[in-house]
């Protein structure tokens, strides 16, 4: 029989908020590391997939262990993005809701300072940041850790760049018997060193949900294309999964734009998210996506950070992730909470050998996802035509002259007849276009 969070030495309104919130029995990383945290007194270095858990893992026994008549900052959880920074606020407040007179802040970059400032003049006993608008606050002596007892790193493999320039700085501050929990989803050299310089040489690490990469649930697949169809074929797969949801991985932030502006072109129910966007934007974009009005996001590697969204069917890899570190984060967006799902990633002819790298190197097979047809592709464009016409707007600025001489021409079309008219010239005009272009020849 599996364990049950009361099993775990939390307290009655943590258990009864989970209990509100449906969540019964805990993950593997937060059997593991839950009654660690509340009976030791250990750095720790929690190591466990995406989607496996891991806010609630270091997020509960710190909300038990705060000191509510203490008015003091006693806990501060770094983070690399504002998505996450904002998503783990979140889960701390569903957590906390029965634990009176907790107060808990957000603190991440990309929005004004100043009501952060204001914000923090207030009692606090956990804050959330981002490393550079926490340095921030500490050179405008806006936040005091003189007396934190926790600093939490969590996704510390996505800001290992950042912590190498700032930990330093943020350390000063903290007391020397200051307790260290590093959550990481994978363990590449740089976080080796980390640890070993800043964890006390004590630390304790965990390991949980290792096996494969983030869930069992994932199906991990490829297809082969050549580039001239990469677009095409993305669609098809799109078409096919109609009413899903799903995340398209693109490598830069131009990558990210063109595919958008492309998937937006043919009325998919998309939205872009990269880090050059503005905050206001990205919260917009996010927002949407969360609430399911819109089912697909496009985004780069580090602006998908943070994104905990149920119910995700897929992720695509429309361009091979650089890092195996960085393919375990994309795939673990989807197939969450014990749910399945798909990692497509579509490749070139000459990047089919680095599958069996990334294989062996993850532990995992990948399967080869059946390409469709060109038939099948024509076909799926001409659908895609057919719904681009169905959501165009009536353009009022059309003189009624005019839509009456075209209404003309057609009145004595039933409708089945207007639609085989406008097939066969669909089809007229693609043909037309691929007779056309090789014969096309530029001026010298």
């Amino acid at each position: 029989m599996s364990k049950q969070f009361s099993t775990l030495g939390l307290s009655a309104p943590i258990l009864k908020a989970l209990s509100e919130l449906n969540i019964v029995e805990p993950t593997e990383i937060q059997q593991k590391t839950i009654p660690l945290l509340l009976s030791e007194n250990h750095d720790l270095v929690g190591l466990a997939k995406t989607g496996t858990g891991k806010t609630a893992a270091f997020g509960l026994p710190l909300l038990q262990l705060i000191d509510v008549e203490s008015p003091i900052v006693q806990a501060i959880i770094l983070v690399p993005t504002r998505e996450l920074g904002h998503q783990i606020f979140r889960n701390l407040e569903d957590f906390s809701k029965h634990i009176p007179n907790i107060s808990i802040a957000a603190t991440c970059g990309g929005i004004p300072i100043k009501p952060q400032i204001e914000r923090l003049t207030e009692p606090t006993h956990i804050v959330v940041a981002t490393p550079g608008r926490l340095i921030d606050l500490i050179q405008r002596k806006a936040i005091d850790l003189k007396q934190t007892k926790y600093l939490v790193l969590d996704e510390a493999d996505e800001m290992v760049s950042i912590l190498k320039e700032s930990l330093d700085e943020i350390i000063a501050e903290l007391p020397k018997n200051h307790r260290t929990l590093l959550f990481s989803a994978t363990l590449p050299g740089t976080i080796k060193q980390l640890i070993q310089n800043y964890l006390n040489k004590n630390v304790v690490q965990i390991s949980a949900n290792m096996e494969t990469i983030g869930n069992q649930g994932i199906d991990h697949e490829y297809i082969v294309v050549d580039p001239i169809e990469k677009l095409d074929i993305l669609m098809h797969f799109l078409n096919s999964r109609e009413g899903e949801r799903g995340i398209i991985f693109c490598k830069t932030k131009a990558a990210v734009n063109k595919l958008a502006k492309n998937l937006a072109i043919n009325r998919f129910s998309s939205g872009a998210l990269h880090g050059s966007l503005s905050q206001g934007i990205r919260d917009r974009i996010m927002e949407q996506f969360r609430e399911g009005h819109i089912n697909i996001l496009v985004a780069t590697d580090l602006a998908a950070r943070g994104i905990d969204v149920a119910a995700l069917s897929y992720v695509v890899n429309y361009h091979l992730p650089d890092t195996y570190e960085n393919y375990v984060h994309r795939s673990g967006r989807t197939a969450r909470a014990g749910a399945k799902g798909l990692s497509l990633t579509v490749l070139q002819q000459e990047e089919v050998a680095e599958i069996a790298e990334f294989e062996r190197e993850l532990d995992i097979k990948f399967t080869e996802f059946k390409k469709p047809s060109a038939v099948s592709l024509e076909e799926n464009n001409t659908l895609l035509w057919a719904k681009q016409i169905f959501k165009t707007k009536p353009n009022h600025d059309i003189s009624a002259d005019l839509k009456t001489k075209v209404k003309t021409v057609f009145h004595h079309l039933t409708k089945e007849e207007l639609i085989e008219k406008l097939l066969a010239n669909y089809v007229l005009q693609n043909k037309n276009d691929i007779v056309e272009k090789p014969v096309k020849k530029f001026k010298k």
